[in-house]
């Protein structure tokens, strides 16, 4: 499956906000989007002033939740279309789901320092929900399911440095994380206030609605 592979600092400088993509070194004075020298759009025009347009401004922001996400287009749109069948707001549907991807809800919990790795970790089956051995990052959880590290990989370092820097971005109310036992716990399906991410999903609704 193609990945961007370029560094990553060239994405939240495109996309003009910070996206926590390199884990521990976003919440560090090396995060590009803290300079302000290098808080600019990558490329020869990357400071020139460019009149923004709605249709633009639309996709930035699909843009930046699904670069957030670390998804391809085709899987983002996926998302959206599940979302926009489902009862409710679109909009919310679609980052409930996006929040609800194992990957992410590893992140989320502390056992990873970015997306990306976390997905990696659920790749080479560091994991367990509830008590059977994944590896799809893209599967869904839901409430009670108990994500776990076996015994085996509890000595993995990684885990540990993952484990020190969750202070600096918490854990969110609907997930309980118990890093003695290495489990977390889905609590609840996440509400709109609890996904604590600067973004107009209308925007992005707008873009697809068209």
């Amino acid at each position: 499956m193609a990945r961007y592979t370029e560094a990553k600092c060239r994405i939240c400088r495109r996309e003009g906000a910070k996206l926590f993509l390199k884990g521990d070194r976003c919440f560090s004075p090396k995060c590009a989007m803290d300079r302000p020298t290098r808080a600019v759009a990558p490329g020869q025009h990357g400071r020139a002033r460019k009149k923004v347009s709605e249709y633009a401004l639309q996709m930035r922001e699909k843009q930046k939740t699904r670069r957030s996400y670390g998804l391809l287009e085709r899987q983002f749109h996926n998302y959206f279309v599940k979302a926009e069948k489902q009862k409710g707001v679109t909009g919310t549907n679609l980052l409930v789901m996006l929040e609800s991807r194992l990957d992410n809800v590893v992140y989320r919990l502390g056992f990873a320092n970015s997306r990306s790795q976390a997905r990696q970790f659920v790749r080479h089956g560091l994991f367990t929900l509830n008590g059977r051995k994944v590896n799809i990052p893209s599967l869904l959880v839901k409430v009670g399911d108990t994500i776990e590290i076996p015994e085996k990989r509890r000595k993995i370092k990684a885990f540990a440095d993952a484990a020190e820097t969750v202070g600096r971005r918490g854990t969110p109310n609907w997930l309980e994380a118990d890093y003695a036992a290495f489990k977390g716990t889905v609590k609840a399906l996440p509400q709109r206030d609890d996904i604590r991410m600067d973004v107009n999903e209308q925007l992005i609704v707008e873009l697809y609605s068209k």
